[in-house]
């Protein structure tokens, strides 16, 4: 029902910029324009539009909020502590930006407080909310019949001028304006204010136009009268085709005499002066900090009575639900499980001995094959490079603009979008998301890779055509630097397996792992699938890297990873003909690995074996944990790849069994060479001393 608003809005929205002045003021640093100026419309949104429950916010079919512009952190914060959150005290409010508070800088996502995602990159707000929506669409073209509107929410965001001028968000609303995706409503601050000053410095796009030749609904509202946002968002949710952006103009840092409109008003301390002066000018007691009226208070937190009235009557739907459909009503409960669901990889695929060997990439669509079926969560797609990555399941069917009841997105070609879309479909619940693309462009998503593992949400990123062994798309296309760039973000599982049977097993680390993202990395070109009855299972990968062949009185340990583990194999039969004894390790993932207690490890890789030498189709950065800085590494320790067929470009960057013998010999005191002259190879054009990593 439409609300007639009052002085009691009013007051509310002013108590929001109270606390904001207090907080950053005390803090002495912290983005205040953002929630002065979107503090009336916020008011409407969450007190009069948003389905949400304070006491429950895990609750399946709230509306999701995501504030995009993460800076107005403190927006977010006295929402949620003037809703009734019981998490975000009052306190909470005071100790903006301190350590340990559940007020940091920027939102970071904590669901018991009510936060949804973390925000503050600009944009990934914006793109994430595109991929809560998705979920949301998705998961009522699964579980909704007539007359059980189980899934029915929207999602909403507050987004500013930087998020719209970030590259991700141009990807994100072409996207979900070709997906039609009507319950996607979105809140834009247009204050005409960045940092350096008025946005006409850089910036004089025509959003309306913009959004409207994506094919959004676009309404225009005046931000600081209730009633027209009021009037916006109720013509955003009846427009049920498009999603929505709401051009909301409002006035940064307003109440602010000195500093709204300005860029000044953006991110500075006010002063104490001008704190005061604000307070009398918004009616409120300029000698009380933190200040919350009874009456304020009570008003919003009838969102609590509110909320729980309205679960309560999902709930006694649901259960008629389940009496009508019990096998969705399980299913439904299976998907929210954190945990997948038990059997899950009973149908994955065992891979007989081949030395011809099939590519990772290949066996990695195979296993996708074999339990999509069996965990209904599953849901993925690619970056238009579905045949590449072989991520479609066998006999999947699309889903498209009008028809959600697939099990397949096609993102276009949008690497960041897909990539910020996951973490949304992740964050939204009900859905493990994956999504393909070359590893190399892994790089035009990392800012969403790198907020995957901050927030730690479950979602799998598979990288394929991972090396030079890509062949002749040449080196635009070979990621020799990108599985260090990898490793180096916290959190993030990478898994680079070696045979299609390491593939399954990455496959069951990656579903399993619950507590982040994987990045599973799988080669274009075929790799022998070793035989498991003279080497060790490939469940060793579950352990991050374990001793693949072993010999008796050790003298040297060659460790790979991926496609070069096989040329590890074949460097320790090289070395046997000449009596010296190898250990082979397939070190697949070094998180998994470093997780393992120091006793296992150096069961693997024995301290006073110190002649190592690591192989793998990249650079060597990182490499020095496991081989030691006097260790030799063979792989690319000068540029970028060539364009050739995949075995060239290995011969020429000898990138071989022979060099990897070679290596491991003069590691030894053994001075000979096993790589055999080739016309056309590449020649060392002068050898280091042992103990040094080769040339490339």
């Amino acid at each position: 029902m439409p609300h007639s608003f009052t002085e009691l809005d009013q007051r509310a929205a002013h108590t929001i910029r109270g606390l904001t002045l207090d907080a950053v003021q005390q803090a002495n640093s912290g983005h205040p324009g953002l929630p002065l100026g979107m503090a009336d419309a916020a008011i409407v949104l969450w007190a009069h539009a948003l389905k949400h429950n304070p006491r429950d916010p895990r609750w399946p079919d709230r509306d999701r909020f995501v504030l995009s512009g993460g800076h107005g952190s403190l927006l977010l914060y006295t929402l949620l502590h003037l809703t009734g959150y019981e998490h975000m005290t009052l306190e909470q409010i005071t100790r903006f930006r301190q350590y340990g508070s559940l007020t940091p800088g920027h939102p970071e996502v904590d669901l018991d407080a009510g936060i949804e995602t973390t925000t503050g990159p600009l944009g990934q707000g914006f793109a994430t909310g595109v991929g809560m929506a998705i979920a949301e669409r998705y998961l009522a073209a699964k579980f909704n019949r007539p007359g059980f509107p189980v899934v029915d929410h929207y999602t909403y965001a507050i987004c500013s001028d930087g998020d719209l001028q970030e590259g991700v968000s141009h990807e994100a609303a072409s996207l979900a304006g070709h997906l039609r995706l009507g319950k996607l409503i979105y809140l834009y601050d247009d204050n005409n204010i960045t940092i350096d000053g008025p946005t006409d410095l850089s910036y004089s796009d025509d959003n309306a136009k913009r959004f409207e030749a994506y094919g959004w609904h676009v309404v225009r509202a005046d931000g600081h009268d209730m009633q027209s946002v009021q009037q916006a968002i109720a013509a955003a949710q009846a427009e049920t085709s498009r999603p929505s952006l709401i051009i909301t103009k409002t006035i940064i840092g307003y109440g602010m005499p000195n500093r709204q409109g300005t860029s000044k008003a953006h991110s500075d301390p006010p002063g104490d002066e001008e704190v005061r002066l604000a307070k009398e000018h918004l009616g409120l007691p300029a000698d009380q900090s933190f200040f919350v009226p009874d009456d304020v208070r009570n008003y919003l937190q009838q969102a609590v009575e509110r909320g729980a009235a309205r679960q309560g009557e999902w709930n006694a739907m649901f259960e008629r639900y389940r009496a009508e459909h019990p096998d969705l009503a399980a299913r439904w409960e299976t998907i929210w499980t954190k945990e997948p669901p038990q059997g899950w990889d009973a149908n994955a695929p065992t891979f007989a001995p081949d030395p011809k060997g099939i590519a990772t990439r290949s066996a990695s669509g195979k296993v996708i094959d074999a339990i999509v079926e069996s965990l209904p969560q599953l849901l993925g797609g690619s970056a238009d490079l579905t045949p590449s990555n072989n991520t479609k399941p066998k006999g999947a069917t699309d889903i498209e603009p009008e028809d959600f009841d697939g099990r397949y997105l096609h993102f276009g070609v949008r690497e960041h979008g897909m990539g910020a879309a996951l973490n949304g479909m992740a964050l939204h619940g009900g859905v493990l998301p994956y999504g393909g693309t070359f590893f190399t462009f892994s790089d035009y998503l990392r800012p969403a890779l790198r907020l995957a593992a901050l927030m730690r949400v479950h979602n799998i990123f598979i990288f394929t055509h991972d090396s030079i062994g890509l062949g002749e798309d040449g080196p635009t296309h070979q990621p020799v630097e990108h599985l260090a760039a990898c490793r180096a973000i916290p959190h993030l599982q990478v898994i680079r397996p070696a045979d299609a049977n390491e593939t399954v097993e990455a496959w069951r680390a990656a579903v399993n792992r619950t507590s982040g993202p994987t990045a599973l990395t799988l080669t274009r070109q075929p790799v022998p699938v070793l035989d498991r009855a003279e080497l060790a299972p490939a469940a060793g990968l579950q352990r991050g890297g374990y001793v693949l062949k072993d010999a008796d009185d050790l003298q040297v340990i060659l460790i790979g990873t991926g496609s070069e583990v096989a040329l590890a194999l074949d460097a320790a039969k090289l070395l046997a003909d000449r009596d010296v004894r190898a250990r082979v390790v397939s070190l697949p993932s070094w998180d998994l690995f470093e997780a393992q207690d120091q006793a296992y490890r150096d069961s693997v890789l024995p301290p006073q074996i110190t002649a190592r030498v690591g192989v793998e189709a990249g650079v060597r950065l990182g490499w020095d944990r496991w081989i030691g800085s006097q260790g030799a590494f063979v792989g690319v320790t000068e540029g970028y790849g060539a364009s050739a067929p995949y075995k060239e470009i290995y011969k020429n960057f000898r990138i071989t069994p022979e060099r990897v013998a070679e290596e491991a010999l003069h590691l030894l005191g053994i001075h000979e060479d096993v790589s055999p002259s080739e016309p056309g190879a590449q020649q060392i054009p002068g050898r280091q001393p042992a103990g040094h990593e080769g040339h490339s």
